[in-house]
Order: C-alpha cells, then sequence, then structure tokens
C-alpha cells in the first residue's frame, strides 16, 4: 500500500516535494492545503486535490504523512505542533539556535496525539548533522567545521521577505575561501562565524519602503544576519527574476582530527554537496524521513525525532535484505 503524502504549503518546497513524491513508488500525494484560494492553485499531480488549510483535519484518516513546507520564521514554530497533534508530520525547521525549544514543543504535541514528528530534515540542518555526528563519534580529538554556499538560503531568503517594505529578496550564504582552504590544509584554524561566511543581500522594496531602515533591520536581525558581514543591494523587481531566478546551494562539512598513541597521525573527514535546486534536494530528503516517520508510526512509536534518532534503514524503499546485497 502506498504511503499517503499531504503537503501543507505550496511555494517552492512544496513544489519540491510534489516531485520528490512522484520519484518514490511507494508513495501518493493525497492532497496539498494552501492558505490561497484553492482554486486559484494549480498542481501537477493529476490524483491530488487542492484544500484549504481550514479543512486540514478533516483528512485525519486519509493522510499517513503531513509534510510541512511553510517557512521557520514564523510558520513552523506554530504549524508543527499544531499539525503533529493530527498527524504524522516532518518539517525542516532551519534556525538552529531554537531547535531544542522546537523539538519540546512539537514531542509534546505528538505524544498527546499519538503521532510520529519529524523535525529539522533536509541538508542543513539534515544530512550535515549526520555527518558531524558520525565524524565526532570516529575522530573524538578533533575539530569540526561547517561552510554553506555559495548559494541561496531559503529560510534567510524568506526572512528577508517578511520585513515591512520588502517586495520581493534573495539572500546568498558565501564562504570566505581563505578560512575553507585553511581547514583543508591541516591547520586548524579558530574561526568565528563572521570569519567562516559573508551574507549577500538583493533586495526589491515596496513603493515608498525606507531603505536605510530596512537594510538596518536584515543587518541587525537575530539568528540570522547579525554576527555576518552582510551586504545589502537593492533592486528592482525585473534585475531578480534576470539575475537570481534559481535557487542553488550546497557547502562542506569537515572535521579534522588525530590519532595514535601520541596523536601522531592526521585526518581529514569531507564531506559537500554541490545542488542545483536547494527546494529539490531538501524535499528529496525530507520524502525519505516521511518513509520513517510512516514506519516508525506502525511501530508503535511517537514523540518527535531527528535525523539523530532513525536507523539509516527506515529511510530507503530497499528491503534490508537488498540493502545488504546492494550497498553495504
Amino acid at each position: 500500500m502506498s504511503i499517503r503524502i499531504g503537503i501543507l504549503g505550496y511555494g517552492n518546497l512544496g513544489r519540491g516535494v510534489e516531485c520528490a513524491v512522484r520519484q518514490n513508488p511507494d508513495m501518493e500525494l493525497a492532497a496539498v492545503f494552501t492558505r490561497r484560494n484553492p482554486q486559484d492553485v494549480t498542481i501537477l499531480t493529476e490524483s491530488a486535490v487542492v484544500c484549504n488549510v481550514a479543512d486540514a483535519a478533516d483528512w485525519k484518516d486519509k493522510i499517513d504523512v503531513m509534510i510541512l513546507c511553510g517557512g521557520s520564521a514564523t510558520d513552523l514554530p506554530v504549524q508543527t505542533p499544531e499539525y503533529a497533534s493530527i498527524f504524522n508530520v516532518v518539517d525542516s525547521f532551519d534556525t538552529h539556535a531554537r531547535i531544542p525549544e522546537h523539538f519540546a514543543n512539537v514531542d509534546k504535541a505528538a505524544k498527546e496525539g499519538g503521532n510520529v514528528g519529524i523535525i529539522s530534515v533536509g541538508w542543513d540542518p539534515g544530512m550535515f548533522s549526520l555527518n558531524r555526528m558520525y565524524a565526532n563519534a570516529i575522530l573524538p580529538d578533533g575539530k569540526d567545521y561547517t561552510f554553506w554556499g555559495r548559494g541561496v538560503s531559503q529560510g534567510h531568503s524568506d526572512a528577508i521577505r517578511r520585513i515591512d517594505g520588502v517586495k520581493d529578496g534573495k539572500q546568498y550564504t558565501i564562504p570566505v575561501d581563505t578560512a575553507l582552504e585553511a581547514v583543508r590544509n591541516g591547520e586548524d584554524p579558530e574561526l568565528t562565524t563572521r570569519e567562516k561566511h559573508t551574507r549577500e543581500c538583493f533586495v526589491v522594496l515596496e513603493e515608498g519602503a525606507d531603505a536605510s531602515m530596512i537594510e538596518s533591520e536584515i543587518k541587525n536581525m537575530p539568528n540570522y544576519f547579525a554576527d555576518y558581514d552582510t551586504t545589502v543591494h537593492f533592486i528592482s523587481e525585473e534585475e531578480l527574476k534576470r539575475d537570481h531566478s534559481s535557487i542553488p546551494h550546497g557547502g562542506f562539512v569537515l572535521r579534522s582530527g588525530k590519532t595514535g598513541w601520541e596523536n601522531e597521525n592526521k585526518h581529514l573527514i569531507e564531506y559537500s554537496l554541490k545542488l542545483d535546486s536547494n527546494p529539490e534536494f531538501t524535499s528529496s530528503v525530507i520524502a525519505a524521513y516521511a518513509r520513517a516517520a510512516y514506519r516508525l508510526a506502525k511501530e508503535g512509536q511517537t514523540g518527535c525525532k531527528t535525523v539523530f534518532d532513525i536507523a539509516p534503514a527506515y529511510l530507503s524503499a530497499k528491503t534490508g535484505e537488498e540493502l545488504r546485497k546492494e550497498l553495504l
């Protein structure tokens, strides 16, 4: 039987999830839920329907996993606990500093509802988190380094667009090349947040908006821009569409470490991603974890989980026998 998927929110991430579901033969898209007028939202899956979010609870017995595709700034802190009380859910909450708080809220709601909630799924947090954990376990005497970009951050771009007076915007995260090379060269540098990355914003203003006030609000936004050297460019809507329509991203997770009785041998673990489409790759990770949520729920588990809590085999459509034969 197919895993019945619901999508809440039909922006870049929601459209990516729809494509990912299509690539997984054990899944089917049942419905898309939107805050817009459902008649104004056109989806690609002919067998699925579009509904208003107000009707989501009516689908409690028709959806196995609800995938929440809202933004981390304001949507997911409210939506994930709310819907975890009704459905098994997966989200991509990516405000790292607030993950413990978000986990506690979702865990309480999911347990009360008898459901599974998997939070902070994607590539960072997500795949990068797993690689940091594996590397820490393997090289306990070492240092972690994570670099993102160059690429468009969906969460940071969403945070810009929610500022009053901003019509549209994109934000690029850019690694500092000298810092990355120092890590690869085995120098084990001590790097501040500001020394590892810069941020570049391209912003379209609403008519009459105060550019200097908006620039200040962006640069001083906690958890997003305050700890970085940030450049803000104000451009036209035509320029944004022409020069910044794609959503690439990527990055690197590295851990340098030492082994031997006298720590005489040095090692470097590096995991990297180069993505044409940030939301589509994130969606593909989410789809795999939706499978895990479904399986965990079938086993009777409840509460909130992260990528650390889920065995890799739960992500794959292959059987244990196939995994051992083909991938081990």
